[in-house]
């Protein structure tokens, strides 16, 4: 298979993260005669410093000509003090738009070697943990009107959260089918009592699960989700949520697991073209230090292999390399325990490609 992917190494520990992710992908392009030929991509901070945009049109040109794009992070405090408009984070709403990548999938599952990591008590955490939140992307607050307005003698700022039926009803589809890949069960999570946003959200996934009969159907509001996520995480099989909604809770469901470090996740429109990449940030304060943790990337790679390239098999050796690695009690700094052996993020990416 010969398949070119974007890569956009981004700010912060961006660049050393994908670099791991990169010699990842050249083992397995090796040891499954494969051809992974990469087109380096400038977004967020580092392209406002190159070129005065987040995200200039010849950069998202080279994403939709890939047949896939791997990002590590942008954003960080050099560039906060920029107008919204010219904020790193323009550049990524622009590449999901750009790209029609309307649903995000955060998975977030509790590898048993990093047990002791979760911050929740252990009677808990045994039930396990491994749920996805299936987010909608392109919609919602984050895209609707944004305007500050002077009234009354004071600044007034309003943003608006609009939804169609035809967008909650393609999120509410990749929910319901990616439940049926996994316990068959779809919580919806939203502020019905309060929005009509929400209440439209109900509406459709009503008649949604109609051609899903296998599925078990649940609502909640986000603030029960938010408290059940800490209380029973064991409960959840696949969240779908709005735009905002997602991207709180997926970032509470992350640190469930023990470290953002270790989470994945892909971005994914009508085809099979998406967008693969970590859940955390750039994270400046470590940021050419060679102490990142490359895994959650990594992973992300692999779920590009499978849900973009059909690489099933590539996917789950990538996987099972991570999980030598951590049997072998090699940790980065932000999952290290006692009895394990600290490494670099460039050590972690060697030791997880030479065990594929």
């Amino acid at each position: 298979m010969n398949k070119t992917i974007a890569v956009i190494r981004g700010d912060g520990i961006g660049p050393e993260i994908v670099n791991e992710a990169l010699k990842v992908l050249d083992k397995i392009a090796e040891q499954y005669g494969h051809a992974f030929a990469c087109e380096d991509v400038d977004m967020g901070g580092v392209a406002i410093d190159k070129w005065g945009d987040p995200l200039p049109q010849a950069m998202l040109d080279k994403c939709l000509a890939a047949d896939s794009v791997l990002l590590g992070a942008v954003g960080g405090p050099k560039w906060e003090g920029l107008p919204g408009p010219q904020r790193p984070e323009k550049g990524l709403l622009r590449l999901r738009a750009g790209m029609g990548l309307y649903s995000n999938l955060r998975p977030a599952k509790l590898w048993p070697q990093l047990a002791d990591a979760s911050p929740l008590k252990p009677s808990i955490v045994e039930k396990g943990i491994d749920f996805l939140v299936v987010r909608e992307l392109i919609s919602g607050i984050y895209f609707g009107e944004h305007k500050t307005v002077e009234q009354n003698g004071e600044q007034v700022a309003t943003d608006v959260m609009r939804y169609a039926e035809h967008e909650i009803e393609r999120i509410g589809r990749i929910a319901f089918e990616t439940a049926m890949k996994r316990r068959k069960k779809v919580t919806c999570v939203d502020k019905a009592n309060v929005l009509d946003s929400s209440r439209l959200w109900r509406a459709v996934l009503h008649r949604v699960k109609e051609d899903y009969p296998e599925v078990e159907y649940g609502e909640m509001f986000v603030d029960n989700a938010s408290m059940q996520l800490v209380k029973d995480p064991s409960q959840f099989d696949v969240i779908v949520t709005g735009n905002m909604f997602g991207d709180i809770l997926s970032d509470e469901a992350s640190m469930l697991t023990g470290t953002i470090g270790m989470i994945p996740s892909s971005s994914l429109g009508d085809g099979t073209r998406g967008m693969y990449e970590p859940i955390h940030g750039s994270a400046p304060d470590i940021a050419g230090q060679n102490k990142a943790n490359p895994i959650g990337t990594i992973l992300s790679a692999a779920m590009m292999l499978k849900y973009s390239f059909g690489l099933d098999v590539e996917a789950a050796a990538i996987e099972a390399a991570v999980d030598k690695a951590l049997n072998d009690g090699l940790r980065t700094a932000d999952c290290m325990a006692d009895g394990c052996r600290l490494v670099s993020c460039s050590e972690m990416g060697d030791a997880i490609a030479a065990r594929i």
